[in-house]
């Protein structure tokens, strides 16, 4: 199984849980040029979600930001595989921080239908340095 696992910077935002506040943050980085590597939206709390994207570009995001009057929280760090989407695929990348005994506290993937998945891992912050090295990066 081919796949490739790099370390990324998220960032998020806290907005009110009503239609269109993903649609306006992402319409309003598109526009400035922001190419995002992902995007989640988890509820936060009642009539709250967290927004978090992953930029390309951490410093164009927060340039971006800055002209747009965004509040944005971060950058944290946070883990991007994406490979081959076969079986067994992810337990191939949980197996190497498995052995370390480092957890994975939240993940998010998806398949592309045609072969290929990207996956999001995220580690406690105390963690990361030697998740970095489990992971060989």
């Amino acid at each position: 199984m081919a796949f490739h696992i790099r370390t990324v910077d998220y960032f998020y935002t806290t907005s009110s849980d009503r239609p269109g506040e993903a649609y306006k943050l992402l319409s309003t980085l598109a526009s400035l040029g922001v190419n995002l590597l992902a995007f989640t939206g988890v509820p936060v709390g009642k009539e709250r979600t967290q927004l978090t994207v992953f930029p390309e570009d951490s410093h164009q995001l927060l340039s971006a930001a800055r002209e747009a009057g965004m509040s944005l929280d971060g950058p944290q760090r946070a883990f991007l595989a994406q490979g081959d989407d076969e079986l067994g695929a992810l337990a191939q990348v949980h197996e190497k921080l498995f052995h370390e005994n480092i957890n994975v506290y939240a993940s998010s993937g998806v398949a592309d239908g045609k072969g290929s998945y990207g996956y999001i891992l995220y580690v406690r912050p105390e963690e990361f340095d030697r998740a970095t090295k489990a992971l060989g990066l």
